[in-house]
Parts: structure tokens; sequence; C-alpha cells
């Protein structure tokens, strides 16, 4: 059983203390007898404690900075919303294949925002601009939010926030199940639930530091009782020898324990392992024991928004993960709605 995160250090911003979030969480970590240093602002952490890269990362991994959110346009987000919003950067998780390893490149710690009424006001802009349409918020772009959460509470106000608004949709998806504190929330069912879900190979090879599939499970059926819109994101689909079994065990184990209700309003969405160059070496680099497939001549090579190039499966893998996958999700759950496949 994975632990709720606690921080073994924690930085704090100035100006975060003129925030009531910000005086909390500094009494807080004062009464847990956590170390607590200044910084002159979150993107600048320096001297992280290491004798080399590998000890710095890790403890970065590990280190939590308290600060202030000053960019507030909010980026556009991916097919599962119309924006990213950011209450938190960065993830406590060690999962070996993840994007934000290259995405954060020197900054692996994990930030989180103390500025929430800035942030609810430039959401409440975006959704002006686009009554009476629904304006969908994605908050965990950067982040698995809810591992630092239950220290937060950030999640929680927004769950609220979002339960209130006319027009606003919150969504994020999670690898950990410390999910009680959340399930007395006001959400008014205006927050879709998502866990990620893999098979045990892969929960077991390359997400370490991230709750097991059976406590997913739990904590899904916990959201379900909560009366939550409930989602899963199979991510990254990873073909291994015996994979076509992995998944269809994961996805028997899923229907065995989700209660009828929450089978009804289910979304399922499908993301390919990929990879790019950068991330390659980054990955090599972290965590240099891996056993995660990046041989470039195996894959396809599609270019990426912003015109950076990844590595995906074959035309003739994807179709397969499609067409496997798609079955097993309609035997199982024929009442689901599968929101994509990338």
């Amino acid at each position: 059983m994975v632990k709720p995160f606690v921080p073994q250090l924690v930085y704090v911003e100035p100006g975060a203390l003129e925030y009531p979030l910000g005086k909390q969480l500094m009494a807080k970590f004062e009464d847990m007898g956590i170390e607590i240093r200044q910084t002159t602002s979150h993107n600048q952490i320096r001297n992280l404690p290491g004798d080399n890269d590998f000890q710095r990362y890790r403890m970065a991994k590990s280190t939590l900075v308290v600060g202030v959110r000053k960019t507030l346009k909010f980026d556009t987000s991916k097919p599962s919303a119309e924006y990213a919003i950011p209450f938190v950067t960065g993830c406590m998780g060690h999962c070996h294949y993840c994007y934000l390893q290259t995405t954060m490149g020197s900054k692996p710690y994990i930030r989180t925002y103390v500025n929430l009424e800035d942030i609810f006001e430039a959401a409440e802009n975006y959704m002006k601009e686009r009554a009476p349409e629904p304006t969908r918020f994605e908050a965990s772009c950067t982040s698995d939010i809810v591992g630092v959460d239950h220290l937060t509470h950030t999640l929680k106000k927004a769950i609220e926030f979002f339960g209130e608004s006319e027009y606003g949709k919150l969504r994020f998806v999670t690898k950990f199940a410390h999910v009680d504190h959340l399930l007395d929330a006001k959400h008014n069912g205006r927050t879709r639930f998502r866990f990620s879900i893999n098979d045990d190979y892969i929960i077991k090879n390359f997400e370490p530091g991230t709750s097991r599939l059976p406590e997913r499970i739990e904590a899904a059926k916990k959201i379900a009782g909560a009366d939550y819109p409930l989602g899963f994101i199979i991510a990254p689909i990873y073909l291994h020898e015996g994979w076509k079994e992995g998944y269809k065990e994961m996805l028997e184990k899923l229907e065995a324990e989700l209660p009828d209700k929450a089978k009804k309003d289910l979304t399922f969405e499908m993301i390919q392992h990929r990879f790019t160059k950068p991330a390659k070496n980054v990955i090599q680099k972290n965590y240099p024991m891996t056993k995660l497939e990046l041989d470039e001549s195996k894959r396809k090579w599609k270019w990426g928004r912003y015109g950076i190039g990844k590595y995906v499966y074959t035309n003739e893998e994807q179709e397969d993960i499609k067409d496997t996958l798609g079955s097993y999700i309609n035997t199982y759950f024929p009442e689901a709605k599968i929101e994509y496949f990338t």
C-alpha cells in the first residue's frame, strides 16, 4: 500500500504567505516537523540536497514548493477538455515513461499554488467567453493533483467551485487512491473523476511510487459511491509479452468490482505509449535500469503538435490495440463511452 505523500523538504515563496492557504500550509508543515526553506520564486529552487543528478532528482520528487501562480492564461488542453487549469505542477510518482520528465526538465519538484481566488476568477472569465457552451477544465495536465491534495485540499475547493458554476466542468486523472477527503465534496455531478489504470506488468515495472491497481479500483468504488461521474484512462497502452491477456484481466477485475450504477455513465480514454528523442535521453538518465522498450527502429515516426516528432506504434499495432481493447470494453462495459484513442 502506497502511503499518502509527505514531502521531505518544503520551500515557500514569500508572496505565498499573503494568502490564507499559504499561511495554513506553512503552519501545517511546521507542526509536522518538516524542514522549511525560503525561495525567491517557485521557478528558482537551487541547492537541493544530493551528491549527483540521480540523488537530486529523487530529492526533488519529494520536495514541495508553496508558490503563487502568476501566469493565469490557461493552456488549451488535451482531447479531454477546452483548458488546462493550473493548481499543481509536478508529481511525486516515479512513472518511467512520464512526459513530465521532459516538460518539467530541470524542475521536477512539486509546486502547489495558493492564489486560488485568482485561478478561479480566470476560470470564470474563460467560462463567460464560451457561455452558454459548457467549458471543461483539466486539472491534471502537469501533475497528479490527487497525490498532494490530502495536504492542500485545493482540488476539493475546485470541485466545489465548479459544482456551483453554471457552465464549468472539472476533470482530472489520478494514479493515487487517497480520495477519502473528497467524498463529501459538493460536486453536483460537474466533476468527472478519472483513474489511470494499467495491467499488472506495467504498474509493477514502470509505475513505482503510485497506488497499485486493486487500490485504484477500491478508490474508484468509493468515488462511484459518492455519485461522481467516473472515467478511466488506459495509459500508456504498452505492448509486452502477454499484453492482451494482461489488459483483459485488468478490465475483468474492474468489471467485477465496480457497482452497477457506476457502469451507466462511464468513460474510457485510450493512449498508446509514445516517446520523443529528448524523452528517451531523460528517461535513461533518471531510470538507468528501466525495462522500458525505447527502440526507435520498432516504431513509427509521427509529427506531433508544436513540430515535435514522436515515436508511436506501427499502424498495424495501433489497429490491434484499438480492436482488442475496444472489444474488451464493449464486452465488459457495454454502456460505457470510449472518448478517444490516440
